[in-house]
């Protein structure tokens, strides 16, 4: 029997609370609390590092999502990064399967390196995988994506043990048989969000409108293809360049995250 897709859900998470560092300030507000002014300086700061954005594309895009976090200049509240999040359900080998979704995110060239987007994702997702599971405790709650550049992929190993696409015998996530039934989630996640523009066989996204990452914004340099994520993130999908998007899928669970990923939610491994 064929997977079947469910609508997208929406965000259901309370707003989460602010968290700072020495010069940034994050937040998780819901899509509709965007001030017009925001929505104009994200769009802003996504043209700046990839091709293709227009206000129209952006505003529709945005539109679905349940969720912003807005990373601001602590001096000037300028917005200087963002992750757009929703939810979205699927049917899987005949159960109902949530998942979590990363639309567009940016965070400008000056603060590369910090990491209180990630940390800040961390915490309004693992918010939300609590929201969903009340309805269907202990139920996996996985993390869908798309990469057209390596730097996202480069997340999943370090802040998962398990995930796919992913290399080696590590690859299989903890075997042959959990690593096909992730394959086939992710799979049933790209078509219900992606739709035609998913191919299967490659495993990547193909959108009518690409937005390729900019020119010197994440360049597979042949030095950074000493790093294996990144030679294998561009195996994987190699036309990166022209906008094609890698369809990844990790379960977000604390069991799932790595030394990294835990201490981004200030837990530890007995």
């Amino acid at each position: 029997m064929h997977d079947s897709t469910a609508a997208p859900a929406r965000w259901t998470s309370p707003p989460s609370s602010a968290r700072a560092d020495t010069r940034l300030v994050a937040s998780v507000v819901s899509r509709e609390a965007l001030a017009e002014p925001d929505r104009a300086a994200m769009c802003a700061l996504m043209d700046a590092y990839y091709e293709g954005v227009t206000p129209d594309r952006f505003r529709d895009d945005l539109v679905e999502k349940g969720a912003v976090i807005l990373l601001r200049a602590r001096e000037t509240g300028a917005i200087v990064g963002f992750s757009t999040l929703m939810t979205l359900t699927v049917i899987v080998d005949g159960e109902p399967v949530a998942g979590v979704f990363s639309g567009d995110t940016i965070v400008a060239r000056d603060h590369w390196g910090e990491g209180l987007l990630a940390r800040v994702w961390i915490d309004a997702v693992l918010a939300e995988v609590r929201s969903l599971q009340r309805t269907r405790p202990g139920a996996p709650v996985y993390w869908f994506l798309i990469c057209a550049g390596y730097k996202t992929f480069r997340y999943l190993p370090l802040f998962f043990r398990r995930f796919v696409p992913q290399v080696g015998a590590a690859g299989d996530g903890g075997g042959a048989r959990d690593a096909a039934r992730l394959r086939r989630i992710a799979a049933a996640f790209a078509r219900a969000k992606f739709g035609d523009a998913f191919d299967e066989a490659a495993g990547v996204v193909r959108l009518r409108h690409a937005t390729p990452l900019r020119t010197g914004v994440a360049d597979v340099t042949t030095a950074r293809l000493r790093d294996p994520a990144v030679a294998f993130f561009a195996a994987a999908n190699p036309g990166h360049a022209r906008g094609d998007e890698l369809v990844c899928l990790a379960e977000v669970s604390l069991e799932n995250l790595t030394p990294a990923g835990l201490r981004m939610v200030g837990e530890r491994r007995g």
